[in-house]
């Protein structure tokens, strides 16, 4: 049981990969923590927006095997 998960801008810079395959985490703070730990992201999850299977999610929605999650940072622009 997997999931994918995307990375976009610094969180993709620091991971060096757009996405990766992982097992089904138990939640997504869990998952978050987990990558945060081993990538050295610097933004805690308050600050991020996530997304599961393409729609904008709450921290708490449940995951299930093959989903897709993406983690989303502030983006500044002009």
């Amino acid at each position: 049981m997997s999931v994918t998960v995307l990375y976009f801008a610094s969180l993709r810079d620091a991971a060096g990969v757009a996405s990766e395959t992982l097992p089904l985490p138990a939640s997504l703070p869990a998952l978050y923590a987990e990558l945060r730990a081993r990538h050295g992201f610097a933004l805690p999850a308050e600050r991020l927006r996530v997304a599961v299977d393409g729609d904008f999610a709450a921290w708490d929605s449940p995951l299930r095997d093959g989903c897709e999650i993406a983690f989303i940072p502030p983006v500044s622009g002009g």
